[in-house]
């Protein structure tokens, strides 16, 4: 690809980056990965901004395309929608000059053969867009025109119309940075400018790239979503007992019970992940035994307790990871069922008697979270519920449900603005073998 003027490095970075998420199936994280060496910080910080914040606002943005163009994208140049959609989020929701946006945009098509022909059009479609932008989003769902078609009535019907509509507003605002101290959080809430929350959680606002923030390089603390931290709490007193950490990459919670002084044993089937777990392991100064092995046939055990954070759809993650919106389907929610289905199963075999098992997913689906928990109980007489108990766990009163289990959503910790407030949608459980 040529080169051209000022940030124009980024916007190609972020065309390349949200077509690897949209023609390729990439994650947004991994969207990234190719980025050309030498590229400038504060450049793969803005592409990053761009590709995340059209990912949160697909749906206002293709809506809006829609409308400006009748016969859509040309089929002989599919790349141009990312083309397309990086100029539109930085006019109508990035603080960047329109003049900017279009003829870096314009640019950017004319860089590729594949777009080349059609530079004109790029350029009448986002100068359309500068001009009439407030009278077509007039015409959007103000509520949930960014939330995918199948999610929206799934969450209605499980959350209600008013927590359904709380939940899309918070997917539209960038998450602050949550992480977990190895020690002293107070302290380190105060070094970093941050506040912890009532569960213990640093949060943390306009932080800049983590690595060079204080207490990283010296593994003091670990990123980590208030709500992914959560699980590994339930467990209550872990010192000195051995504890499975099931599907356990990227490892927060491995090093959660490891610093509350577990004997931890942490599985998973990718060794990609496996070598990011140790990564972060040996930061921190921590130590684990790590078996690369698929969970749910792992033969190790029995174990004191076992901590479950199954694989599923990550409904309850679209605000940190947007590109959920165009990767997941309905489908998905059944396949994933069936295999947290095997993976409880066998998690409650890994039990010592009198054990205990934590099952949680940060899905918003109550096939994945609920509903797995009500069939383990109705198949195995072994097993049974242990509720939370209010007042058990600080600061998760909010969030425990009549049946005793966890569920929080992306809607709350409303904490004054949208940008130091929400969470992940995660749910959790506590069950005990009893025989």
């Amino acid at each position: 690809m040529a080169t051209a003027g000022p940030g124009f490095a980024a916007r190609a970075l972020a065309v390349d980056a949200l077509e690897a998420v949209l023609r390729h199936g990439a994650a947004l994280e991994e969207a990234f990965d190719g980025a050309p060496q030498g590229l400038d910080p504060r450049d793969r910080a803005l592409a990053y901004r761009i590709v995340a914040t059209a990912l949160r606002r697909i749906g206002t943005l293709r809506a809006l395309l829609g409308k400006l163009m009748e016969r859509g994208v040309p089929k002989s140049a599919p790349r141009l929608e990312s083309v397309l959609l990086a100029g539109a989020t930085q006019i109508l929701f990035m603080d960047v000059p329109n003049h900017a946006a279009v003829g870096l945009s314009v640019d950017l098509a004319r860089a590729d053969r594949s777009t080349g022909g059609f530079a004109g059009l790029v350029n009448a479609v986002l100068r359309r867009l500068t001009r009439e932008h407030e009278g077509l989003m007039a015409g959007l769902d103000p509520d949930f025109a960014d939330t995918p078609d199948w999610m929206r009535p799934r969450w209605i019907a499980a959350y209600g119309l008013e927590a359904a509509r709380a939940m899309a507003a918070m997917h539209k605002v960038e998450p602050p940075l949550d992480i977990t101290a190895k020690a002293d959080p107070r302290s380190w809430a105060e070094k970093l400018s941050g506040e912890v929350l009532p569960t213990g959680t640093i949060r943390i606002l306009q932080a800049g790239p983590v690595r060079n923030l204080p207490g990283f390089a010296e593994g003091a603390w670990w990123v980590q979503d208030a709500a992914a931290a959560i699980p590994a709490r339930l467990l209550g007193e872990v010192k000195d007992r051995d504890v499975a950490d099931l599907c356990a990459a990227p490892g927060g919670k491995t090093a959660q019970l490891v610093v509350a002084g577990a004997r931890v044993t942490a599985v998973d089937r990718s060794a990609a992940r496996l070598s990011r777990l140790k990564e972060n392991l040996d930061r921190l100064g921590l130590s684990a035994r790590v078996v690369e092995a698929d969970a749910a046939t792992f033969s190790g055990g029995p174990f004191d307790a076992v901590l479950l954070d199954a694989p599923c759809t990550a409904t309850g993650t679209l605000r940190r990871h947007p590109d959920i919106a165009v990767s997941k389907r309905p489908a998905d929610v059944g396949t994933l069922a069936a295999l947290q289905a095997r993976l409880i199963n066998h998690a409650a075999d890994l039990l010592k008697p009198g054990g205990l098992l934590v099952y949680s997913t940060c899905s918003l689906e109550p096939e994945e979270g609920e509903a797995q928990v009500e069939r383990l109980l109705s198949a195995r007489k072994d097993m049974e519920r242990v509720p939370l108990r209010p007042g058990e766990v600080e600061g998760l009163d909010p969030f425990i449900t009549p049946q005793g289990d966890v569920r929080t959503l992306p809607c709350h910790w409303m904490r004054g603005e949208a940008e130091r407030s929400g969470l992940d949608g995660f749910f959790a459980a506590r069950l005990r073998r009893i025989a």
